[in-house]
């Protein structure tokens, strides 16, 4: 089994900051990438930002240029920065880990899930 714990949401004022992190543990011989992802009621799940093992960044238009990726490779854990906060940003934030649990087993796991609202 492989587990994510999310930490880091809030409450936050517009154009506000907040930092989540997220580990993952457990039975792990490699992650290919990590991400965060975001949903809102009655909508689907959306991508917000990934990061590959390799450092590679992918992020979804609405947040280009405030929120950034980052990850820390040996403690199996991913960061994500959001800056310039809008009330719009508000929704649960899941992370999401996929990789190599055994030899040739993959996994793909998510978080519990993390509140931001932003709201003044």
């Amino acid at each position: 089994q492989v587990r994510l714990v999310e930490s880091g949401g809030g409450l936050v004022q517009p154009g506000g900051s907040l930092r989540l992190s997220c580990t993952a543990s457990g039975s792990i011989i490699s992650i290919n990438a990590m991400g965060w992802y975001r949903q809102t009621p009655g909508k689907q799940r959306e991508v917000v930002a990934i990061i590959t093992s390799g450092g590679s960044t992918n992020y979804a238009d609405s947040v280009k240029g405030r929120f950034t990726i980052s990850g820390d490779n040996p403690k199996n854990t991913v960061y994500l920065q959001m800056n310039s906060l809008k009330p719009e940003d508000t929704a649960v934030y899941y992370c999401n880990a996929e990789g190599e649990r055994l030899p040739g087993v993959r996994f793909g796991s998510w978080g519990q899930g993390t509140q931001v609202t932003v709201s003044s």
